[in-house]
């Protein structure tokens, strides 16, 4: 009884340690430049330059911030994967109706990457209209 306990405790280890390694870890942050107006989270954010980092709480939860520090939000992401390395760190966004919506960030040479949790607004958007994804380049910090 005790070895099954035990070989029970390791596999839990084993499956925690195993995934926390897919998350994308975004250590310093990064920067990008937003073209035009786009939301992430519940917040509209103006064209311009643009600061994400991860909270040291919860690498789930991204800090995005205009780099005049005029515009700031938390929101949420969740962990993905991509079959092979991204050649280039980079954020994507979904255009739905004219509105772009921050979608996904991925460093360089990494296969996992976040993933925005879509909001409500979002999800609305998306069933009223078809989407046009694109990307715009971004550096690590």
């Amino acid at each position: 009884m005790k070895t099954l306990g035990k070989a029970t405790v390791m596999m839990a280890i084993f499956a925690l340690t195993s995934a926390m390694s897919l998350t994308a870890q975004i250590v310093n942050g990064l920067t990008f430049n937003a073209p035009s107006a786009f939301c992430a989270g519940n917040t509209k954010f103006p064209a311009g330059s643009y600061k994400i980092t991860q909270s040291s709480v919860d690498e789930n939860t991204l800090l995005i911030e205009s780099t005049d520090s005029k515009h700031s939000a938390y929101f949420d992401a969740l962990p993905t994967q991509s079959a092979s390395p991204h050649a280039k760190t980079e954020v994507t966004f979904h255009n739905y109706g004219g509105t772009d919506y921050l979608n996904q960030v991925w460093i360089q040479g990494q296969t996992s990457g976040l993933q925005v949790d879509p909001t409500k607004a979002e999800k609305k958007a998306a069933a009223a209209g078809s989407s046009g994804d694109h990307s715009v380049a971004a550096s690590k910090l």
